[in-house]
């Protein structure tokens, strides 16, 4: 693991800060938390002005319409906009961090080139639509159905958990093409137009009283085959292209975002006389050790990435974002927890501004594959243990 930087990745830090530094306080005020339109708006300006400055897909290959940028200047990327307080990619980050990587990746030439450049220009949001009620954390016993009929699928079934469906133009859908094969091997990658006939949105209200997830309700909804990405019944594969860049680098900028909380509550603590109890002291010390230490292992996780693509430009992350985001998402909850005990009761109050945080970080255990899976993929392809049954 190379833990240094070459002179022209510092230099590319540099002119990363400089025109944040310009660019940042010509902002508008951030909209209303719970006003998806105007949100929709203000990400998908942000993301414009990162296209136009040459910051847009940074990491995408050129010929995807990236910059090819190495992963280290990624890890740069992501680390100085969140130092900096920049926007994060909000309701564009299926778009950029899943759907986009797994197209660039998997799709053909004419999909990279009708799908990729509206994402990284941020004129079209995406949404995610591979969890089921009844399916739970076994994704490949998902039951929405996909039947051939001429030069389209005729798709059947619901989803839940839909990432901004409410303001998307396109989904990452995944469906049941075979019935008769195993379950693995019978599912398709379709990128579904929000605005079919047949598709019905119907927002959920979630713990912290936001609103970014959905149900999805397709009903005889057609989806021309030249919109599935991949093989047909092949999409298990292609879907863990897509989750590999979820738990790789999809939580990197929140690490960052974790140590300047855990520097906020250290300062509350002192302000308000917890300081004085050993036990929070020892307690915020390890959780500080614990972010310091995944730090590294993203680092470690981006060398391997530039080991796999020594020519620079894009890299699927490997097995080691399972080993990330699992000691993630517990840390995060770590954190949070901590941070109840600095703050005391009011911490119970839902109008603090630690709680909507402390009551999302419960998620992070959830989303993008449970600990429990995360456990499993790490004893069977990284330790090589044999399958639990």
């Amino acid at each position: 693991m190379d833990l240094t930087f070459a002179e022209e990745e510092e230099e590319f830090r540099r002119r990363l800060r400089t025109w944040l530094g310009e660019t940042l306080p010509k902002l508008p005020a951030k909209p209303p938390p719970d006003h998806w339109p105007a949100r929709r708006a203000y990400d998908c300006a942000w993301q414009r002005a990162l296209y136009d400055a040459g910051y847009a897909g940074l990491h995408w290959p050129t010929d995807a319409g990236g910059q090819g940028a190495t992963p280290t200047q990624h890890l740069i990327f992501l680390e100085e906009t969140e130092l900096a307080g920049a926007p994060y990619v909000g309701a564009n980050f299926v778009g950029l961090l899943h759907a986009g990587p797994t197209i660039a990746a998997e799709g053909t030439a004419e999909q990279r080139a009708r799908w990729l450049p509206p994402i990284l220009r941020g004129e079209e949001v995406w949404c995610q639509g591979f969890s089921e009620p009844d399916a739970g954390s076994d994704l490949a016993s998902l039951r929405t159905r996909a039947v051939r009929d001429g030069d389209a699928y005729v798709v059947t079934g619901s989803k839940i958990w839909t990432s901004h469906a409410e303001v998307a133009d396109w989904c990452e859908l995944l469906v049941r093409t075979d019935t008769s094969a195993p379950k693995h091997r019978g599912i398709s990658w379709l990128a579904l137009p929000m605005d079919t006939p047949g598709v019905t949105v119907r927002p959920l209200r979630t713990l912290a009283g936001s609103t970014e997830f959905a149900e999805l309700f397709l009903d005889e909804v057609r989806i021309p085959l030249s919109y599935r990405v991949g093989a047909e019944n092949d999409g298990w594969r292609v879907t863990m292209v897509t989750l590999s860049y979820e738990r790789g680098t999809a939580f990197v900028g929140e690490v960052v975002a974790c140590r300047r909380t855990l520097a906020r509550l250290a300062r509350t603590a002192k302000e308000n006389g917890r300081w004085d109890d050993a036990v929070l002291r020892r307690r915020l010390g390890r959780l500080n050790a614990e972010f310091g230490a995944l730090w590294r292992l993203t680092q470690w996780n981006v060398s391997e990435a530039e080991r796999a693509s020594p020519e620079g430009g894009s890299a699927v992350p490997g097995v080691g974002g399972s080993v990330f985001k699992l000691r993630y998402s517990e840390a995060r909850q770590e954190l949070y927890d901590a941070a109840a005990d600095v703050i005391g009761p009011e911490a119970l109050d839902a109008g603090h501004p630690w709680t909507a945080d402390r009551l999302s970080a419960l998620s992070y255990t959830i989303a993008a594959g449970t600990s429990q899976i995360q456990q499993n993929i790490i004893a069977e392809r990284i330790l090589g243990l044999p399958k639990g049954r």
